[in-house]
């Protein structure tokens, strides 16, 4: 019977081809996507020029309040479906 469902169900071998790259695609998004890395590298540059003055406290709490809803967000993402 397996050999007869592979032949009757051949023509549609592409289109699982295509959504087998699709789900591969999506995954690779979603690691970048929800990577802490770049919110952790921006936090300490934001910190870097509140220290040297290019911006003021009032702009740094804004961005960092942001940052940090940013990285909460992605750990909240990687709690609920794990890698």
């Amino acid at each position: 019977m397996g050999v007869l469902v592979q032949l009757l169900t051949f023509p549609l071998a592409p289109l699982r081809g295509v959504g087998w790259v699709v789900q591969r695609v999506t995954e690779v998004a979603e690691r970048e996507y929800y990577d802490e890395g770049p919110v952790l590298q921006a936090l300490t540059e934001l910190e870097r020029e509140l220290m040297s003055g290019r911006i003021d406290q009032e702009t740094f709490d804004r961005r960092e309040d942001e940052l940090l809803d940013r990285l909460d967000e992605i750990r909240r993402f990687w709690e609920g479906s794990g890698p």
